[in-house]
């Protein structure tokens, strides 16, 4: 990397990382308040109220979680379920690298953790050059799991088990208390082609269409099985319906504890998001209906696409719950390369700082992958 562009890049870095250090009000350790964001707000029609623990519970999980630096404060959280939850308690304080290169330091500062845990993995598809911050730690997915639900039901269109324009019905979510049962209940809705389903779950994030298509292909553990076993990718898991999930949003916040349900590691995200663009696991048309809704998708406007200049190609998926925001896919680059890339971030203390983060990160990889790969050229002609 010359000197010019150094310079430019490391202030640029260092700008946008004290741009998002301003103080901003950290998520309560108290409160477990189930205001859901994005996409997830359309389930009933807007942001839950204070959870309510019903009395049919019949179990509880008390989880002893310290939140923040040595010293601070220690936080007791119970939270009510009907099957046994695993929570990890978050690192004390988030491990300290040597970085190797100006390009690994300025997204490490980018994702400093204070305010909540940041993942981050991006993969140069073309040279394959990665980088990653807590890459190997578990995140919320929210509906970035929509990919390998997609993935999951267009592999059976592969193997002739289903067909993109066979019918299926919307899965309607009923009104129900948090908690009150294992599965929460839902109706039959408008039936929908299974072309159509895909297009709506991937470009709206719409919830009722991607129940259809898990429906559709046995469930969340049918998911969770092709992932892990086709795809390899062990840090992968689905445990409920995306009505289940909403429903019960909130109980845990996943800027403090780790709830393995429900979640992928930034790194294993990339490895799925990898394996789709390579067509390891889906035929050329299978990708191509996946890849063509990503490069759709409407949510998430002020994330991956943010901060990226005017017409960069960018295909995607978000993902939206309580306290965590997230975007996932790939950006094409001017000089032609493709990265693959997952942006997971907790707490920050609003949604609009969240997406922030997330966009500041995002130009950043982008920047730093062309830095790079300028830098390479040029010493490869000398």
């Amino acid at each position: 990397m010359t000197e010019g562009l150094l310079s430019r890049f490391l202030t640029l870095s260092v700008a946008a990382a004290a741009l998002l250090a301003l103080p901003a009000q950290a998520a309560s350790g108290n409160s477990l308040s189930s205001s859901l964001e994005g996409e997830f707000d359309t389930m009933f029609g807007g942001p839950k109220a204070k959870i309510e623990t019903p009395s049919s519970v019949s179990s509880q999980s008390s989880v002893t979680i310290t939140r923040g630096q040595k010293g601070q404060s220690v936080q007791t959280v119970s939270v009510p379920v009907r099957a046994p939850v695993s929570l990890a308690a978050v690192p004390q304080s988030q491990p300290s690298y040597a970085y190797s290169s100006p390009f690994e330091a300025s997204i490490a500062a980018l994702a400093e953790g204070s305010q909540g845990r940041i993942g981050v993995a991006a993969l140069d598809l073309e040279t394959g050059r990665s980088v990653a911050i807590l890459g190997d730690q578990s995140f919320p997915m929210a509906s970035t799991s929509k990919i390998a639900i997609v993935a999951t039901f267009l592999a059976g269109v592969d193997d002739g088990r289903y067909k993109l324009y066979d019918q299926y019905p919307l899965i309607v979510a009923v009104p129900s208390k948090k908690f009150s049962s294992a599965q929460a209940p839902v109706r039959q809705g408008t039936t929908m082609s299974a072309l159509s389903l895909i297009e709506a779950a991937i470009t709206r994030s719409d919830n009722q269409a991607t129940d259809a298509l898990l429906a559709a292909v046995g469930g969340p553990q049918v998911v969770t099985r092709w992932v892990q076993s086709r795809a390899g990718i062990n840090e992968f898991r689905i445990d409920r319906t995306i009505a289940t999930l909403v429903r019960d949003d909130g109980a845990v916040n996943p800027a403090t504890a780790i709830d393995k349900r429900d979640s992928v590691t930034p790194m294993g995200m990339v490895r799925l998001l990898s394996g789709i663009y390579r067509r390891e696991w889906l035929s050329r048309a299978s990708n191509d209906v996946l890849l063509g809704a990503m490069s759709r998708t409407v949510t998430g406007k002020h994330r991956i696409r943010g901060l990226l200049p005017e017409g960069t190609q960018v295909a995607h998926k978000t993902g939206t719950l309580f306290n965590t925001a997230s975007d996932v896919g790939f950006i094409k680059t001017p000089d032609g390369r493709d990265l693959a890339v997952a942006i997971y971030v907790t707490g920050q203390g609003s949604k609009p700082a969240r997406d922030a983060r997330i966009a500041a990160i995002a130009r950043s990889l982008y920047d730093g992958y062309l830095a790079e790969a300028a830098s390479n050229r040029r010493t490869a002609l000398r």
